[in-house]
């Protein structure tokens, strides 16, 4: 049976007019545009493979690779009248299996953390944000106890006749395209000799894919590091999103890289996003250059594709205990390594996760646009550990590092009725900045927990639509996370926008009043007319810098771009939580609506993800079970 819908949900029905404003005169009407509708034909594959060949530096390939990244930002956006390409209704005798097996691979079980405060020298959740606890050392132990407060189930859900899981790190309609490798060392009690494995949620265990004959990668990092490796099976959220899944899948790998920093963190650990490897690397890392290749229609099909199942590789984060002071990576010289993955014997196939798949052709080719080569010139760079910024320590709960990330929830409604105060408004908003409290500095590198996974600096803020913040009007507001883009932010904005510091605000908090005004209705409406953006005490839309993003450092920032949102995203989530609220991630919005509500034209600022924070809605229809030992279902 089907699980209840997520709040996380596109709506496959046609949407009335935008209609409830702001009255003031600021706000003009907004136009309302209709997209161009497309059936979905039956026929065979054709076109293009997709292929593991290096991106061409060509000027030409490149702007035929931005076009094409162009054509699917604006095919998939949502409008008034129209929302973007998707299935007509859910089709659950397909609903893909969220758990990926290569059978018959050898299963390592890991070993099961307690959930509540019986382990001593688990750290408090807000203490992470000020300095990292001493390192640990590699063992079966801390290998299980990172995989449990990262990726690992968090609950199992059952409400008449359905039950599901949920996981510690959240995804679009609970759907999870992110899968999970380990490449590591020899862990005593788990492998003698160096291996790859996927982790398997379901049984909180690794799957040995494959032996590596020794450790090849010591010359490259420090002592008691290892590699994880992210993908995404595109199928998974493409069978209720359709062509917007591209999007959401990239916002859950974002999440996912936050989920594994906090764990790290949790041990002593580091983690850095390894992006001068190219997607060849990637494959061969994870192993999964041997799964079966697949073409690319040239229109969306209908029919039976398992070869549409396979992985798409995107990224490889170290690990690496805090403190060991700057370690350069020869990028060059890794990827000859990394080469010889190839003639590992790998074990087990991959589980058919669907009968019967719709492929949305934009998602495969956009994918191939946006694959990253190898930089062999990229700087790997490791920053001392930047604290952030404290104005109300209070308004934690005084939970554990583990109670707050593995209770996380998404909320499906909002009370309408929780009110934040707004000293604990500005503390969550402190540790959503990029570069830590940073002692009068700008915002603008990512040095902070858990930002500083990223390479580049931050490219995604926050208009913020307040609701329910006592002491603070109700309003729109703007959070500047690079501080390098305010001109260019307050000039591209509307005019009559006010940019004054709101009452109380902590002067290393780049927070903006810009209107004032019950945007209670409005918020609703931009979010696809849900209620949950309006009920909560504050909603969201993130404005990244996209165009010149683009231009400047090519196509392949698009999925990155999203990653930032996620990791932003995660911050929410458990900020919300650590202060005994909740909060969810909204996919489903009006893109050019919101662009015209803040007066943005052309494409050179973007809103790509949705968020609100406040009181929960309980169901108390829906009974918890325990994450392990879970049903023997897979949902």
């Amino acid at each position: 049976m089907p699980p209840l819908p997520s709040a996380r949900f596109t709506f496959p029905i046609n949407s009335p007019l935008f209609h409830l404003l702001p009255p003031p005169s600021l706000v003009p009407k907004l136009t309302t545009t209709t997209a161009s509708k497309t059936l979905i034909p039956a026929m065979s594959f054709s076109s293009s493979s997709v292929s593991n060949s290096k991106q061409p530096q060509d000027p030409q390939d490149q702007d035929l690779h931005l076009q094409q990244v162009l054509k699917y930002h604006n095919q998939t956006k949502h409008h008034f009248t129209q929302y973007a390409r998707g299935p007509h209704g859910l089709d659950w005798a397909n609903q893909p299996n969220p758990f990926r097996r290569y059978a018959p691979a050898p299963l390592l079980p890991l070993l099961h953390c307690p959930t509540d405060n019986q382990t001593p020298d688990t750290p408090l959740y807000s203490s992470l944000f000020h300095s990292l606890p001493p390192s640990k050392p590699i063992s079966k132990s801390t290998i299980s106890q990172f995989f449990y407060d990262s990726l690992a189930l968090s609950a199992w859900k059952t409400a008449g006749f359905s039950t599901w899981s949920l996981r510690v790190n959240p995804s679009s309609g609970n759907l999870h395209p992110t899968e999970a490798y380990i490449i590591s060392p020899p862990i005593e009690s788990l492998s003698d000799s160096s291996f790859v494995a996927h982790y398997a949620p379901k049984e909180h265990a690794l799957e040995l894919r494959a032996e590596i004959p020794s450790w090849v990668f010591s010359g490259f990092f420090p002592k008691d590091s290892f590699l994880i490796g992210l993908s995404s099976i595109f199928w998974r959220e493409a069978w209720k999103y359709g062509e917007r899944a591209f999007r959401y899948c990239n916002h859950d790998v974002g999440h996912a890289i936050a989920a594994v920093s906090m764990a790290a963190a949790e041990l002593g650990w580091d983690v850095k996003l390894l992006d001068g490897l190219g997607y060849e690397d990637l494959e061969k890392l994870m192993g999964l250059e041997m799964l079966p290749r697949f073409q690319i229609p040239s229109r969306p099909v209908k029919g039976r594709f398992p070869e549409m199942e396979f992985e798409h590789p995107d990224c490889i984060l170290v690990v690496f205990p805090n403190g060991v002071g700057e370690f350069d990576v020869n990028y060059k010289k890794l990827s000859l390594v990394i080469s010889e993955f190839s003639k590992l014997e790998w074990k087990g196939k991959p589980n058919l996760l669907s009968k019967e798949h719709i492929c949305w052709d934009l998602i495969y080719r956009t994918a191939e646009a946006v694959k990253k080569e190898l930089s062999i010139g990229d700087k790997f760079l490791v920053d001392p550990f930047q604290s952030s910024g404290i104005c109300s320590e209070s308004s934690y709960k005084g939970f554990t590092v583990r109670e707050v990330i593995r209770k996380r929830r998404s909320a499906v409604d909002m009370d309408g009725v929780t009110v934040m105060d707004r000293s604990t408004f500005y503390q969550i908003l402190l540790h959503c900045l990029p570069s830590g409290s940073r002692n009068g500095g700008k915002q603008k590198r990512s040095l902070g927990l858990p930002f500083r996974a990223l390479p580049w600096d931050a490219e995604v803020h926050a208009a913020l639509f307040v609701h329910r913040v006592e002491g603070l009007p109700q309003g729109l507001y703007f959070l500047v996370r690079n501080e390098d883009h305010f001109d260019e932010l307050q000039k591209s904005m509307r005019s009559g926008f006010k940019w004054v510091k709101p009452e109380g605000c902590p002067d290393n908090l780049p927070l903006y009043e810009l209107y004032r005004t019950d945007c209670r209705a409005l918020a609703e409406k931009l979010s696809c007319h849900q209620e949950i953006a309006s009920d909560g005490c504050f909603s969201l839309g993130m404005v990244a810098c996209f165009n010149p993003m683009l231009q400047d450092k090519k196509v392949w920032m698009y999925p990155r771009l999203f990653w930032e949102t996620g990791v932003l995203g995660q911050v929410l989530y458990l900020e919300a939580h650590a202060v005994g609220i909740s909060a969810t991630g909204i996919g489903c919005y009006f893109d050019d609506p919101v662009h015209e509500f803040l007066g943005l034209k052309g494409s050179n600022f973007q809103s790509l993800y949705h968020f609100t924070v406040g009181g929960p809605v309980i169901d108390r229809r829906i009974m918890s079970l325990p994450a392990y030992p879970g049903p023997d279902v897979d949902a």
